[in-house]
């Protein structure tokens, strides 16, 4: 049995794409997930699963949430080792004193041709990304709804991504290890 973080992107965003977590929960139990937890309304989970490869899993569930809901989310799952390096990779460890300015953008593969220059053009005084595989980090000190950066991120990186802030991959952490 394999434990998995899930980070759906796009649901409950200003009441487009709702999905309640309580129902979310009993969708995941009928696809056979085990201990199955929510955090936020945004779209977090923690499960167990005999399912040990997170591709054809993620895809069952994208299905049955546009079957039951008529869209179709984003869903990364991340193993307990991808939470971990993801933690433990942090280039901040002196932003971690500020959970909502440090963001955490899981990528869905390794960009091919990221456009790091035009990344670093949009960085405002004080702003500090990195690039780690399929990982990026991103400190942003005046608040991330105000950085170009973090709007212009996905697009320049060129791949997927769906980003928590430090205090929210934290917590899926904690959960996570609880399941295992």
């Amino acid at each position: 049995m394999k434990t998995y973080g899930a980070l759906f992107r796009g649901i409950n965003i200003t009441g487009r794409n709702l999905l309640p977590m309580k129902e979310l929960v009993s969708l995941l139990e009928a696809l056979g997930c085990r201990n199955v937890r929510t955090y936020i309304q945004s779209g977090n989970a923690v499960f167990r699963s005999d399912e040990r490869d997170a591709t054809p899993l993620a895809r069952r569930i994208v299905a049955e949430i546009q079957k039951r809901r008529g869209f179709n989310p984003r869903v990364l799952l991340l193993g307990v080792d991808e939470l971990e390096k993801a933690i433990t990779g942090n280039p901040f460890p002196d932003a971690e004193s500020e959970p909502g300015k440090l963001h955490v953008g899981f990528l869905v593969a390794v960009p091919p041709d990221p456009d790091l220059n035009k990344l670093e053009a949009l960085r405002s005084r004080g702003e500090r990304f990195a690039l780690k595989g399929t990982v990026f980090y991103l400190h942003t000190p005046e608040g991330y709804g105000k950085s170009k950066l973090a709007a212009s991120a996905e697009r320049l990186l060129g791949v997927p991504m769906t980003d928590r802030n430090w205090r929210t991959v934290c917590k899926i952490r904690e959960m996570v290890k609880e399941l295992k």
